[in-house]
């Protein structure tokens, strides 16, 4: 009987050091839950984060991330997160301090969070930062500069280490994981940056109309010149008289390339295109805004590579004496 009884305490034990190491080894090996307004900033997570993070955007690649429905769903993603990794400069302003609110999360619920990560902090310059006053008058202005940075990639090696830095924050033990994770995403960054400037040399100085300013930061990294834009001000739908004055200055300055975000309207940029011949692509300017485009990396491939090669057609053409064009 009492070797019984002393089977049954040994056999009682063990399964409680079971059932500790079970749950102890569950919690060395919980997931840090990422949450990100955008795909971009997801796809540089998952780099810097590896198997260690659990990772997913609301918005969607092919979205104008300026207006995204505030899904209840995506309260109830923001109740679980460990961190929030969102864009700034108030690009979300219309749709992401609502659902933080309701999501009743203290990690994230404010700048002086710890999962709270504003990504633009990790800039060192923004763009089109207003000198005075900012009214409805002037268009949909953001108050504190061009929100659409991603689209340089020199920032994009500075929102890798800031995420890296914080992620080390909320996750010490992993944190060399994480930083041999952020060495080989920047080596292979500033080796593709080579590249993307190399195959843009030939075109430095082209001059481009762009659909919005969210691609201001990369005509600018790219050397290109800003001719114009199709929206009058920012946000503000093109109108016949602005267009039309579009157009003769594009035939004065011999504007070759007009672009735009694919989730703009197309239909005007396309009649520009066909009155002054020059090139009109609609490009994807997010992770996820065409198929295929799953890494930071193959944004900037897709980007780069479709304006080269649109813009040596187009020489080509013109050495022909033709000129071909996205019409």
């Amino acid at each position: 009987m009492k070797m019984h009884e002393s089977f049954l305490k040994l056999t009682l034990c063990a399964a409680v050091a079971a059932v500790f190491v079970l749950f102890a080894g569950g919690a060395a090996e919980a997931k840090v839950r990422i949450v990100t307004s955008t795909p971009d900033f997801a796809a540089i997570a998952s780099e810097i984060g590896g198997d260690r993070v659990d990772v997913e955007s609301l918005a969607k690649g092919y979205q104008d991330p300026h207006f995204v429905d505030a899904k209840p769903i995506y309260i109830t993603k923001l109740n679980r997160a460990d961190m929030l990794v969102y864009n700034g400069l108030d690009l979300e302003v219309g749709w992401l301090p609502i659902l933080v609110t309701g999501a009743r999360n203290s990690k994230i619920a404010t700048l002086n969070s710890p999962g709270n990560v504003d990504a633009s902090r990790f800039l060192t310059t923004v763009l089109d930062l207003p000198t005075g006053p900012v009214d409805r008058s002037m268009g949909d202005v953001h108050p504190r500069g061009n929100p659409h940075y991603m689209l340089d990639p020199r920032n994009g090696l500075l929102v890798a280490r800031g995420i890296m830095e914080k992620l080390s924050e909320a996750d010490p033990e992993n944190a060399s994981y994480y930083e041999e994770n952020y060495r080989n995403f920047a080596k292979l960054l500033d080796l593709k940056i080579g590249e993307w400037s190399q195959e843009l040399a030939p075109y430095k100085g082209t001059k481009v109309v762009s659909y919005h300013k969210n691609l201001d930061y990369f005509t600018r990294w790219a050397g290109f010149e800003d001719a114009g834009y199709i929206e009058p001000k920012p946000g503000i739908p093109p109108t016949p008289s602005h267009v039309a004055a579009l157009i003769k200055k594009m035939e004065a300055e011999d504007v070759k390339l007009v672009i735009a975000s694919n989730y703009y309207p197309q239909k005007t940029p396309r009649i520009i295109s066909e009155k002054t011949g020059a090139v009109f692509l609609s490009l994807p300017t997010s992770v996820g805004g065409e198929e295929g485009i799953n890494t930071y990396f193959d944004l900037l491939d897709a980007i780069v590579g479709e304006i080269t090669s649109a813009l040596e057609s187009r020489s080509g053409a013109a050495g022909n004496g033709s000129l071909m064009h996205n019409g």
